[in-house]
C-alpha cells in the first residue's frame, strides 16, 4: 500500500548532496546578523490505528452492464464499482478476472485504499496482493490531507509502492504555492522507509531546495545521515555554511556532528550527543575554532545531565565553560545567548526521604567580564550541604528544620565555612473566615574564616530567636461589576515580627543582600536574602486585600494596600545597600489588578515612600485583547532604586514598553515591541516584524534589538518561510516574539480564548 502520511524529521532526512538553488541563497543573504537556517521537516500529527486489508473478504462488483464468464472475467460498463475490504475501485469500464482476482479500470478511475484516495486514467489492481498501478493519477492521503499528482503509480503490494514524477504538497489549491516533486519516490511502509530520487522543493514554482536523493523514515523513527545545511550571515563572521551529519547510534542516544564555515573566521567544528534511559537523560554540546580574526584558538563547552541512582537518589550537573570573555556574543546561536555573564558550573547529589532532603552541591561560575562595566564574582561553593526536613500537624505543629554547611572560595577575597541550624515551630489555626498562626524560630550560625584582615576575628558565631504572629480575617457579601453578579471579599491581615539585635557588622557578606520590597517579603520575618544578615525586628505589618471573584472562580479584580511599621529602627544592614524608610513606617506598597472584562486586563503597583514623598518603584500596566491574535500592551515602568546589571551600579529606571500584534489585512499580521528609556532617551530593546499567512504557508520577517554588554547591543534579522505539515525554512522566530509579545498567538494555529476570557 501507499502511504505518505509518515513523519519526515530534520534529524532523519538523508541528504547524500543537497543543494542550495539561488533564490534560497538570496533570502539568506537578508538575513544580516542572524543565520538562516533551512528545515526540512514535515511536522505531520501521528495518525491513528488505520483500517487493514481484509484478504479473505468478498469482492463485490456493480455496473449498469455486465458480460463475460462468471467463472473467468467479467465485463463492467457505465458506473462500475468494485469493492474488497478496505478497496474501493469506480470508473467507466472495467474488467475483473475472477481468477487473478484482479481488476482492470479505464475511464474516470477513482480508487481508495484504506485512507487514501486516488484518480487517474488507467489502473490495474490485484484485489488479493494489492499490486498493481495507477496512470496518470492525482492523490489525497486521509490522514494528513497531503496530496498530489504523478505520471504513474506502481503499487508493489500492500506495504510498498513507486511514484514516478510525483508531486506533494499540503496545499488544497489545484495549483498548490508550494509543493515537492521527485522523479521517483520508494515507499516501503513495511519497513518504514522512504526513497526520494531528484528530489525538488518549489515555492511559487520557484525551486529553493533540492536533492538528487535522499531517504527517510514513514514514521518517527530516526535515521543517521546528512542533515539539511544552514546557511546565513552575521555582522561579526560574515557568511556562514553548517553541513551537520546525524549519526544514529542507538535508539536512545545519538551524536551530531556540525562543521561550519564562517568566511571571516575560518573552519569550526562542533558536536551534540544527545542520550536518554530509564534513569538519566542528558546532553553535551562542545564546539572549537581557530580564529583567523583574534588568531587565537576559541571554544566553548555545555553539558546537562539528571540521573536517578536509586529510588531517592538523584545526581544532577549543568557545567558550561567558554574559551574568552567574548565568545558568547561572537558565536551565539540565539541572541539571549549573547547576554551570558555567569556561565554556572553546578555538581549536586539529592537524597530524598518521606519528610526530609539532603542536597550535596558543588558550584562554581566562570565570570565573562565586561571591560567597561567590571562585576564581582559570585562566591564559590565547595561544597554546599543543606538538610530540610518537616513535619505537619504532630498534635496541631508543624516542625521544620533547616541546617546547611557551605564552604566559601574567592581567590584572594575573605573565605571559609559557614555553618547554621534553623528551628522553627508552629501552630496554625485555621478556621472559616479567619486563621492566627504563632511561629518560633531559633538560628544558630558559626563561621570560620580566612584571608581576614590583620586584627579581625576568624571564629564568629551568632544565635538568634525570632517570633512572629500570622494572623488574617476573610469577609464576604455580594456585589456586582459592571453588571455582573460578584462576591466581595475584604481580608485585613497583620503580621508581627520580634527579632532582638545581634551586632552583624563583622560578619562576613557570602550571599546575602537587601530582600526585594513587595507584598510577599512583608509577610516574611527577615529582610535580608541569604544567610549572613539576620534582621533584628519588633516590627507589625498590616494589609488590606478585596477581590471581587465570580461565581466560576475566575478573579475580576484584586485590590491590595501594606505597609509595615516599626516599632524601633532596624540597625542591622550590609553596606552598599540603600533604602527608602527612614523612620517608624516603610514605604506604603499598592496593588490594583485583574481581567476587569473579557477584552481589557490591568496590573499595576507602587511603592510610595513617606519619608521622600515620591514613588520608589511603580508599574503600570494595560492589555486589550478585543479578540484572538489581536493584543495591545501598554506598561510604564519606574525604578529608583535599579542596579544595572551591567555596570554594578545604581541606575534609576524610567520605561515605556509597548507591544502588539494586530491584523493589517485579512492575511498581513503586525507584530512589535519597543522599550524606550526615558532618561537616555533611546531604545534599550525592540522587535519588529510581519507575518503573512496564507492557506498553506506561512511568511514572517523580524528584526530584533537587544543590549549585550554596557556599550554594545545585538540587532537580529529572522526569516522564516513555513510550509504547513512539511517544513520551516529560516532562521525561527517564534520565541523571540512570545517572550517580547505578552499575549501573542501563533498565527498558523486555530483560534485560542485568551486566559481569563471566560
Amino acid at each position: 500500500m501507499i502511504r505518505f502520511s509518515k513523519s519526515l524529521s530534520e534529524r532523519t532526512v538523508n541528504w547524500r548532496l543537497a543543494r542550495l538553488f539561488s533564490s534560497a541563497m538570496a533570502v539568506a543573504s537578508a538575513s544580516a546578523l542572524l543565520p538562516l537556517t533551512v528545515h526540512a521537516q514535515m511536522t505531520l500529527p501521528k495518525p491513528a490505528a488505520a483500517p487493514v486489508q481484509d484478504q479473505d473478504a468478498p469482492v463485490n462488483v456493480s455496473a449498469e452492464q455486465m458480460t463475460g464468464r462468471p467463472d473467468r472475467q467479467v465485463n463492467l460498463d457505465r458506473d462500475v464499482e468494485v469493492v474488497k475490504g478496505a478497496t474501493t475501485i469506480k470508473s467507466d469500464k472495467a474488467e475483473y478476472r475472477i481468477i487473478q482476482d484482479e481488476v482492470e479500470a479505464t475511464g474516470h478511475v477513482w480508487m481508495q485504499r484504506l485512507q487514501d484516495q486516488y484518480t487517474g486514467d488507467h489502473a490495474q489492481m490485484n484485489m488479493g496482493t494489492g499490486a498493481g498501478f495507477v496512470t496518470s493519477p492525482t492523490y489525497l492521503i486521509g490522514k494528513n490531507g497531503g496530496r498530489g499528482k504523478a505520471e504513474r503509480i506502481d503499487f508493489l503490494s500492500d506495504d510498498q509502492a513507486q511514484v514516478t514524477q510525483g508531486t506533494y504538497s499540503t496545499c488544497e489549491a489545484p495549483d498548490p504555492d508550494w509543493y515537492l516533486r521527485a522523479n521517483t519516490m520508494d515507499l516501503d511502509s513495511g519497513r518504514d522507509v522512504g526513497t526520494m530520487h531528484g528530489g525538488l522543493l518549489y515555492f511559487k514554482d520557484v525551486p529553493i531546495l533540492g536533492s538528487p536523493w535522499m531517504t527517510f523514515p514513514l514514521s518517527g523513527e530516526r535515521k543517521s545521515g546528512v542533515l539539511p545545511p544552514t546557511f546565513g550571515v552575521t555582522s561579526t563572521g560574515g557568511a556562514e555554511l553548517a553541513v551537520p551529519y546525524y549519526i544514529n547510534l542507538a535508539p536512545n542516544y545519538d551524536l551530531t556532528l556540525v562543521p561550519k564555515y564562517i568566511a571571516r573566521r575560518g573552519l569550526q567544528l562542533g558536536a551534540e550527543t544527545r542520550y536518554m534511559g530509564e534513569t538519566y537523560t542528558g546532553i553535551t554540546n562542545v564546539e572549537g575554532i581557530q580564529d583567523q580574526v583574534t588568531g587565537t584558538s576559541r571554544y566553548s563547552l555545555s553539558s546537562t545531565h539528571t540521573q536517578t541512582l536509586m529510588p531517592g537518589l538523584r545526581l544532577a550537573w549543568d557545567l558550561n565553560k567558554a574559551s574568552d570573555n567574548d565568545y558568547p556574543s561572537d558565536f551565539a546561536h540565539s541572541i539571549t545567548g549573547s547576554t551570558q555573564r555567569l556561565l554556572a558550573r553546578n555538581v549536586s547529589m539529592t537524597y530524598t526521604g518521606t519528610y526530609w532532603s539532603l542536597v550535596g552541591l558543588v558550584s562554581k561560575y566562570q565570570l565573562l567580564q565586561d571591560v567597561n562595566a567590571p562585576i564581582t564574582k559570585p562566591y564559590d561553593r565547595v561544597p554546599e550541604i543543606t538538610f530540610n526536613g518537616n513535619r505537619y500537624d504532630i498534635g496541631g505543629f508543624d516542625f521544620s528544620t533547616v541546617a546547611d554547611f557551605t564552604r566559601f572560595s574567592s581567590g584572594d577575597l575573605i573565605g571559609g565555612d559557614r555553618a547554621y541550624v534553623t528551628q522553627s515551630v508552629s501552630y496554625p489555626i485555621v478556621r472559616p473566615g479567619y486563621f492566627i498562626t504563632p511561629k518560633l524560630t531559633v538560628d544558630a550560625t558559626s563561621y570560620n574564616l580566612n584571608n581576614v584582615s590583620a586584627g579581625q576575628p576568624t571564629n564568629l558565631t551568632r544565635t538568634v530567636p525570632t517570633v512572629s504572629l500570622d494572623s488574617g480575617l476573610v469577609f464576604e457579601r455580594e456585589s456586582n461589576l459592571l453588571g455582573r453578579s460578584m462576591t466581595q471579599t475584604l481580608e485585613p491581615r497583620l503580621f508581627y515580627v520580634r527579632t532582638p539585635y545581634r551586632d552583624q557588622s563583622q560578619y562576613p557578606v557570602f550571599d546575602s543582600g537587601l530582600a526585594d520590597f513587595n507584598f510577599a517579603q512583608i509577610f516574611t520575618e527577615n529582610r535580608f536574602v541569604g544567610h549572613d544578615r539576620i534582621s533584628d525586628a519588633n516590627q507589625l505589618t498590616a494589609a488590606l486585600t478585596s477581590r471581587l471573584i465570580e461565581e466560576n472562580g475566575l478573579e475580576r479584580l484584586r485590590a491590595a494596600v501594606g505597609q509595615r511599621y516599626y516599632f524601633a529602627d532596624p540597625q542591622v544592614n550590609i553596606a552598599g545597600t540603600t533604602s527608602t524608610t527612614l523612620g517608624s513606617k516603610s514605604d506604603l506598597l499598592l496593588a490594583l489588578g485583574g481581567q476587569i472584562t473579557k477584552e481589557f486586563s490591568t496590573d499595576n503597583t507602587v511603592q510610595y515612600s513617606e519619608t521622600l514623598r515620591q514613588m520608589v518603584r511603580s508599574t503600570f500596566g494595560v492589555r486589550w485583547q478585543p479578540a484572538p491574535k489581536r493584543v495591545l500592551n501598554l506598561q510604564y515602568r519606574l525604578d529608583r532604586t535599579y542596579i544595572n546589571p551591567y555596570t554594578g551600579v545604581l541606575d534609576p529606571l524610567k520605561q515605556v514598553d509597548v507591544s502588539g500584534q494586530w491584523p493589517l489585512t485579512e492575511r498581513v499580521y503586525a507584530v512589535g515591541r519597543v522599550n524606550y528609556s526615558i532618561p537616555d532617551r533611546t531604545v534599550a530593546e525592540g522587535l519588529a516584524g510581519f507575518e503573512y499567512k496564507a492557506d498553506c504557508w506561512v511568511f514572517r520577517v523580524v528584526a530584533q534589538r537587544i543590549p549585550t554588554s554596557s556599550t554594545k547591543a545585538s540587532t537580529g534579522f529572522f526569516i522564516q518561510l513555513e510550509l504547513n505539515g512539511f517544513s520551516k525554512i529560516g532562521s525561527n522566530p517564534m520565541d523571540a516574539i512570545k517572550s517580547s509579545v505578552p499575549g501573542y498567538q501563533n498565527v498558523n494555529l486555530p483560534d485560542s480564548t485568551p486566559d481569563g476570557n471566560l
